[in-house]
């Protein structure tokens, strides 16, 4: 991989691994419904966001009207479509990962971030005609054997899984699709979009505002640390790598989520889990090789 795009693959990597610690602050809110988390969730990354645009990035805004403001009303109807559809992807996306966390169990959230970087390579592969070499063709073999090596309890925790992978590799397919537009703007248009779909929801079942300080500490949390941060740096990183390797990034996040399982929360672990893991672990290593070794040999150079 290029020195320049480096930067891409360890945004993707920094992402995936914020994300592997939600499951903290959520197991926090536990005592609250999954669609009131998410409410907020959503609410507050809202006003953080555009805070951060109006104070630091308005001269990217003010490209991005313009450059809406300048392509055939053919490519506008595909970027508002394109925005619609990554925004209901990925509200559905937390929605789901925030009920199985709080409802199922933290394994079966964890679990649906290994079954989606298969899902996300293959789409790529199929959709945007990625190139996948015979080296990461073994890699995602690999994965999938320790997949299966998992997939030996509850159905319906496999099903959650499957569900919330499927959401999000989907979600990151037409990310890759969408270009010329910051990545900051899009997320902010999402979220926007987001509030819109979910507030008629939020006024039918509306309860009294939350006073809980605690639950606002970590709903900020939830909001800056674990939505805005790490979403801006996948979009970022898909700027210069392909979806497909993004996907198998993903993996970093479950290997946390589950150490976070066993060392924080104490959750039991068996032998044939642990040897899924190291597998998967392997996966990753075998995936992402020509820019492992890249890492090396440019470490090598500059010595």
């Amino acid at each position: 991989m290029p020195k320049s795009n480096l930067r891409y693959f360890f945004a993707g990597i920094l992402s995936f691994a914020i994300w592997g610690f939600f499951s903290i602050p959520l197991r926090n809110l536990k005592e609250f419904p999954s669609e009131e988390i998410l409410y907020y969730r959503i609410f507050t990354s809202l006003i953080f966001i555009w805070i951060a645009i109006f104070l630091f990035r308005r001269k990217y805004l003010k490209s991005d009207i313009a450059y809406i403001s300048s392509v055939t009303s053919k490519e506008r109807s595909i970027i508002i479509l394109q925005i619609v559809a990554s925004t209901f992807l990925l509200t559905s996306n937390w929605y789901t990962y925030i009920y199985a966390v709080n409802n199922v169990s933290l394994q079966s959230a964890a679990f649906a971030y290994m079954v989606c970087p298969l899902i996300t390579a293959f789409g790529g592969f199929v959709l945007l005609k990625e190139e996948l070499s015979r080296l990461k063709l073994l890699s995602l073999a690999i994965a999938l054997f320790s997949i299966i090596l998992l997939a030996t309890g509850s159905f319906i925790e496999v099903a959650w899984s499957v569900v919330i992978a499927t959401l999000y590799a989907f979600y990151l397919i037409i990310q890759r699709k969408m270009k010329n537009l910051d990545k900051l703007n899009v997320l902010a248009t999402q979220i926007g979009l987001a509030v819109i779909l979910m507030m008629p929801l939020y006024i039918s079942t509306h309860q009294p505002v939350p006073s809980s300080i605690w639950f606002w500490a970590n709903i900020t949390v939830v909001a800056v640390l674990f939505t805005i941060i790490p979403l801006f740096l996948s979009l970022y990183a898909l700027i210069g790598i392909p979806s497909s390797t993004l996907g198998i990034i993903i993996y970093v996040n479950p290997l946390i989520a589950f150490a976070v399982a066993i060392f924080y929360f104490n959750e039991h672990i068996d032998s044939h889990k642990l040897l899924a893991y190291l597998l998967l672990l392997v996966s990753v290593i075998v995936f992402n090789w020509g820019i492992i070794k890249g890492i090396f040999t440019l470490n090598r150079k500059n010595i």
